[in-house]
């Protein structure tokens, strides 16, 4: 049996260059309420040279992310990223965000994080696979729990946005579930 692990239903994977895609990552993360949704940090502003410089030293220590393009017309919509810490334990952390406004909300993230999970599982042989989130990211989680992400913990008031206190949630995915 042949499992094209990079695609999803809906996405595929594709390795991410910094020669052709900082402008866009760039300008993705121009939009304030998306960074906001990815970082708990203030949004800043970064020409595409500093972004390009950013992706290729990430690249440089063995944390390369996906480009997610949607299947039917290829175009890039956002990034993925499965970083594994020490690998005697079998863990990985993953990140996603949809920089595509149009694409938000449309079971894209969801199929990317699937097909990511899927490649953590089959092919690096993971234990485990955990994200974080903020509480005011309910599209996200909703996104999460339907890959079958489930919550571990939370850690209480840990921002401060908009003058309001949001918990931080811990969330994640046993080898086993997800063969279940």
């Amino acid at each position: 049996m042949t499992i094209d692990l990079f695609r999803g239903k809906l996405t595929r994977l594709a390795a991410m260059n910094p020669e052709t895609d900082a402008e866009m990552v760039t300008r993705w993360n121009e939009d304030t309420e998306y960074f906001r949704l990815l970082d708990s940090g203030p949004p800043r502003l970064f020409t595409s040279k500093n972004t390009k410089e950013w992706m290729e030293k990430r690249i440089e220590r063995g944390k390369p992310e996906f480009l997610i393009r949607e299947l039917e017309s290829d175009k890039p919509i956002g990034f993925c990223a499965l970083w594994t810490p020490p690998p005697q334990h079998g863990n990985a952390f993953v990140a996603i965000g949809i920089g595509e406004r149009d694409y938000w909300g449309k079971g894209y993230g969801s199929d990317a994080l699937k097909t990511l999970v899927r490649y953590g599982f089959l092919e690096l042989n993971l234990h485990r696979v955990s994200l974080g989130v903020f509480e005011y990211n309910a599209r996200a989680i909703k996104a999460y729990e339907k890959v079958g992400f489930k919550m571990e913990g939370r850690e209480r008031s840990a921002m401060l946005r908009d003058g309001k206190r949001w918990d931080f949630f811990c969330m994640g995915i046993l080898r086993s579930e997800w063969l279940g």
